[in-house]
């Protein structure tokens, strides 16, 4: 099966970026709906993915600062391909628009992983959403898509 990634604007795509988020953060993982969605996702840049039937599977964006977040991925499509797929649009909108560095939240169990693709941590540890997390930074020179594969 083959996996495509779109960029998408949240204003025209607002229903269906909101449907996966809330399928994979609200009801599977409890996140509340407040927290889920916030003002950065008027001004984020938004991307789609897609199997091979025009079907949505997943989402993820990332901020005109580089931070990359609300990666949802549709429960039997998480695998290699998707995040692949997923992350290296996200990595090219961050070259595109001259993003150096990019940054992502994690859950601390998380870190040594992240640490693999090339990441280190950034400050401390803090909650968000009743979860321990670590902000976490990479120079998109350092970023090693090949190992992307993630979990959660």
């Amino acid at each position: 099966m083959a996996f495509f990634a779109k960029s998408v604007d949240w204003d025209n795509e607002r229903h269906t970026l909101k449907k996966i988020r809330e399928k994979v953060f609200v009801c599977q993982w409890r996140i509340p709906t407040e927290s889920e969605f916030d003002h950065q996702d008027s001004i984020a840049f938004h991307v789609l993915v897609v199997d091979d039937h025009n079907q949505d599977i997943a989402t993820g964006r990332i901020t005109p600062q580089g931070e990359i977040g609300r990666i949802a991925v549709e429960p039997e499509f998480r695998g290699p391909e998707v995040y692949q797929a997923l992350f290296n649009a996200l990595l090219n909108i961050a070259r595109e628009h001259g993003i150096p560095d990019v940054l992502i939240q994690c859950a601390l169990e998380g870190v040594n992983y992240y640490q693999q693709q090339g990441f280190r941590p950034v400050g401390k540890v803090f909650m968000d959403a009743g979860v321990a997390r670590q902000n976490l930074s990479c120079n998109l020179n350092h970023f090693n898509l090949e190992r992307v594969e993630l979990t959660h």
